[in-house]
C-alpha cells in the first residue's frame, strides 16, 4: 500500500509518492496501553498539524451548528424550520459525498483540501457579515448550511486519504481513536460553548470564532506536501463514481464494514424517542432529554480516550463484529430500564462500542483500500454515516408509534444483534480479517 512516512511527508515531496527507502511495515504492536496512544501525533508533524486544526476547525463548526438552529428558531419560532436546517445539509451530504471522492481520487488531495476548507470559512464570513449587518434572513441561513455541507463532502475524503499517506500502517488505528476523540469532543463542547457565546455576545461572535477556528485547518493543509493519488502504471484516466461502487461490489471486507455499521445506526437508532423516553420512563424533562443526547457522547469520548489497548488487536473483522453486536445489545438494555442512571450507562456503553466499531472500519477501509480508490471510498463512508442515522430515526420513530417506545428499542437492539451474527456467519473470512495482511 503506497505511504509517505514522516520524514519524506515533512520533506514536501512534491509527488506525495511514498520513499522505497521504507520497506511497507505490517507488525502490530503487541505493548499492553491503556491510555490513548499518540504515537502518530509524535511521529508525523504533518498528522499532528493536521489532527490539531481539524479538532479547533470541528469545534467552530459545531459552534456554527448550533447557533445557526437557534437564529432560524428565533426568527421563524418553528421547530419544522429548524428541522429544515438538517435536511439542507443532508442533502449534499449524501449527493456530493460521492462526488467529493471521486474528485480526491482525481486531483491533487491536499489542494482539494484547502480549497474546499477556505469555501467553508467564507461561508461563516458569509454568516457573520449578515449577523453584524442585520441582515436577519432564514433563506440565507439555508442556503449557507447547504453550501457548508457541499464543502464538507468534498473536504472530508480528501483528508481522510491523506491519512495512510502520513502514517505507517500499524498506526491507523491509534490515529483513527484520536479522530473519533476530535469528533465526539466537538459534538459535547461545540454546541454548549456555542450556546454560552450566542448568549454572552450574540450569533456574530459565534460564526467569527468558528472563522478563525478554520485558520487551523487551513494551515495544516497548507504545510502538506502535494498528495496526488497514485494511479500506478498505465494511462490515467478521470476518476468514476460507478467505478468506485464496482469496486466496492468486489470488494467483501470493505463492504461488510458498511453493512456492520448500517445494522447499527438503521435498526438501533434511539435518538429519536428521547423525549418521549424522558418523559414516559423517567418522568423528566428538557434537561433529561439532554441527558440521554449526551450520554452515548460521554461513552464514545471515553472509549477515545481509553482506546490505547486497539492497536494491539489484529482481527479488526471480529471486533466490528463485537463492538457493533455490544451496541445492539446495550441499547436493548437500555429499553429495559427504567432507572435514569442505568439508562445512561447503557446509552455511554453504546457509545463506546460505536468508538471501537468506527476505528476498525476506518483502518479496514484506509488500509485494505488502493490509494486510487480511496476518495471514492471515503465519499461512500460519508453518505452511510450521514444517511444511516437519519434512517434509524424514521424507523424508530415509525415503530414506536405503531407499538411502543419500549418495543422499538428493544427490538431495533435486538434486531441490530441477530443482522450482525447473520453477516458474521454469511461472510465467515470477515471474521478472519488480519490487520497484517489486510484484503478487501
Amino acid at each position: 500500500m503506497p505511504r509517505t512516512t514522516t520524514s519524506d511527508a515533512s520533506s514536501g515531496n512534491s509527488s506525495g509518492e511514498p520513499s522505497p527507502a521504507h520497506p511497507e511495515k505490517r507488525e502490530i504492536p503487541t505493548r499492553s496501553r491503556i491510555f490513548a496512544d499518540l504515537t502518530p501525533l509524535r511521529t508525523s508533524p504533518d498528522y499532528r498539524r493536521l489532527w490539531c486544526g481539524n479538532t479547533v476547525s470541528w469545534m467552530g463548526q459545531q459552534m456554527t451548528a448550533l447557533a445557526v438552529s437557534l437564529q432560524v428558531y428565533a426568527l421563524t419560532r418553528s421547530t419544522f424550520a429548524v428541522g429544515l436546517v438538517g435536511l439542507c445539509s443532508l442533502v449534499p451530504l449524501v449527493v456530493f459525498g460521492l462526488y467529493g471522492g471521486a474528485i480526491a481520487d482525481t486531483v491533487d488531495r491536499r489542494r482539494l483540501g484547502l480549497y474546499s476548507a477556505a469555501g467553508a470559512t467564507a461561508m461563516s464570513l458569509v454568516l457573520a457579515g449578515a449577523a453584524l449587518a442585520g441582515y436577519h434572513r432564514v433563506w440565507l441561513l439555508y442556503t449557507v448550511v447547504a453550501l457548508q455541507a457541499v464543502c464538507f463532502a468534498m473536504n472530508s475524503p480528501a483528508r481522510s486519504s491523506m491519512i495512510p499517506r502520513l502514517l505507517p500502517t500499524e498506526q491507523l488505528p491509534a490515529a483513527n481513536a484520536l479522530n473519533s476523540l476530535t469528533t465526539n469532543l466537538g459534538l459535547m463542547g461545540g454546541p454548549m460553548l456555542g450556546g454560552v457565546i450566542v448568549g454572552l455576545w450574540g450569533y456574530q461572535a459565534a460564526y467569527l470564532i468558528d472563522v478563525v477556528a478554520f485558520g487551523g485547518s487551513l494551515y495544516a493543509m497548507w504545510r502538506l506536501p502535494a498528495m496526488r493519488p497514485d494511479q500506478g502504471e498505465g494511462p490515467q484516466r478521470r476518476a468514476s463514481v460507478l467505478d468506485g461502487l464496482r469496486f466496492l461490489a468486489t470488494r467483501p471486507n470493505v463492504r461488510m464494514t458498511f453493512f456492520t455499521d448500517l445494522a447499527a445506526m438503521v435498526l438501533a437508532q434511539p435518538r429519536a424517542l428521547f423525549p418521549a423516553v424522558a418523559v414516559l420512563w423517567f418522568a423528566g424533562d428538557a434537561k433529561t432529554v439532554g441527558l440521554l443526547a449526551a450520554a452515548p457522547a460521554v461513552g464514545a469520548v471515553l472509549g477515545g480516550l481509553f482506546s490505547g489497548w486497539l492497536g494491539g488487536i489484529r482481527r479488526h473483522g471480529l471486533a466490528i463484529l463485537l463492538a457493533v453486536a455490544s451496541w445492539g445489545a446495550a441499547v436493548a438494555c437500555f429499553g429495559l430500564s427504567r432507572h435514569l442512571w442505568f439508562g445512561l450507562f447503557f446509552l455511554a456503553v453504546a457509545g463506546c462500542a460505536d468508538t471501537v466499531s468506527m476505528v476498525f472500519r476506518s483502518t479496514i477501509l484506509q488500509a485494505a483500500t488502493p490509494d486510487a480508490m480511496r476518495g471514492r471510498l471515503q465519499g461512500v463512508f460519508i453518505v452511510v454515516v450521514a444517511g444511516g442515522p437519519r434512517l434509524g430515526d424514521f424507523l424508530a420513530g415509525s415503530a414506536a408509534d405503531l407499538t411502543s417506545p419500549a418495543t422499538a428499542i428493544i427490538g431495533g437492539g435486538l434486531a441490530c444483534v441477530l443482522v450482525v451474527a447473520a453477516l458474521g456467519l454469511g461472510r465467515r473470512a470477515f471474521a478472519r480479517y488480519d490487520a497484517r495482511h489486510p484484503e478487501p
